[in-house]
């Protein structure tokens, strides 16, 4: 198969979220296959790179939460052996890694120099109330690999916590440590005005941000589920997930400062994230920016064109076909071709 002729495959696992991807690419007859990671294998001598002009990863860290999270570490090896193949991979290998720790993306923007909530990160639940010491309260327990605010849990008091961590991990009364029995003790933030942002790139470039209204009783703020306006009105359904929760968030679009999307582009090149998401909150007892969760997958907020005044998914499948298309370009190029 000439170069040309290869097309894009789009690794994903959790099948609703990438309906409108699909769907766009479609209308416009691209060459793509899907790689259902639930189902996918892999063989050590294959060559995708005579299969595949780029392969996109949609992996997501919260596929533990759906029964899928034999999935995840998988991923990293199928992850490696592209690379390792010279397959040009958008989110790739360090991208993901720094999706699936929390810890590495509070080091990170240690590293960065940028502002985030107070954490401690531990290894066993016995831990989680020794380490509260200089932290405001109250405080959120997180596993270390999470996703769509999955196993966080909330604690006013001390005791709360200590009952918890009393409990077998993992049980409803527990704490969940995660796949990798690694959580963070972190300070809950109050959000100044009940909102948090989040903030987009395409290409590690500022593409939009929205502003989510939480309501303080869930931590699952996956922007395509959230399917009302700061007005109440419904957004349309064939833009939301099938699966999309009640949450009762609402979402409407943004515009930061020039500094946080700065930080947010340096974030992303640091993390080696193409495509994603930076969220951050606005602690009110203080007025402090705090940045708070790094994503390397990002499925869009729902019905992009009545929030953001533009479709996301157009801007991404002209984005994969630019790179496709350069992609195809490098081994003629290497031939002289």
């Amino acid at each position: 198969m000439p170069p040309s002729a290869l097309p894009i495959a789009i690794y994903y696992e959790q099948p609703n979220w990438f309906k409108p991807l699909f769907a766009e690419l479609d209308r416009r007859s691209a060459s793509y296959v899907k790689l259902h990671a639930p189902d996918h294998t892999f063989a050590p001598e294959q060559h995708p790179e005579q299969e595949y002009a780029l392969v996109f990863n949609r992996m997501s860290p919260s596929a533990w939460n759906r029964d899928h999270g034999d999935q995840i570490f998988y991923t990293l090896s199928f992850l490696d052996h592209l690379e390792r193949r010279g397959v040009r991979v958008i989110n790739g290998l360090k991208a993901f890694r720094t999706e699936l720790s929390k810890a590495a993306q509070l080091s990170l923007l240690e590293d960065l120099g940028l502002p985030y909530p107070k954490a401690r990160v531990i290894h066993r639940a016995a831990q989680a109330t020794s380490v509260t010491e200089g932290l405001r309260w109250p405080v959120v327990v997180k596993p270390n690999i999470g996703g769509s605010g999955a196993g966080v849990k909330r604690f006013d008091h001390p005791t709360q916590l200590a009952a918890a961590a009393a409990q077998p991990a993992g049980t409803p009364d527990g704490l969940a440590l995660g796949m990798d029995s690694t959580a963070l003790v972190q300070e809950f933030i109050p959000a100044r005005e009940a909102h948090i942002v989040r903030v987009e790139v395409l290409n590690g470039r500022y593409l939009y941000a929205i502003k989510v209204h939480i309501t303080g009783e869930t931590f699952d703020l996956c922007p395509a589920d959230i399917c009302r306006t700061t007005s109440g009105v419904e957004l349309n359904r064939a833009a939301c997930a099938i699966d999309a929760p009640k949450t009762g968030l609402r979402v409407e679009g943004f515009e930061p400062s020039r500094e946080v999307i700065a930080d947010v582009e340096r974030i992303m090149q640091h993390a080696g994230i193409e495509i994603g998401g930076v969220e951050y909150i606005t602690d009110d007892r203080d007025g402090q920016r705090l940045y708070y969760d790094i994503n390397a997958l990002s499925n869009f907020v729902a019905d992009g064109v009545n929030v953001v005044r533009f479709d996301p998914f157009a801007k991404l499948a002209d984005w994969l076909e630019a790179e496709a298309a350069k992609s195809s370009r490098i081994p003629e190029l290497i031939h002289g071709r």
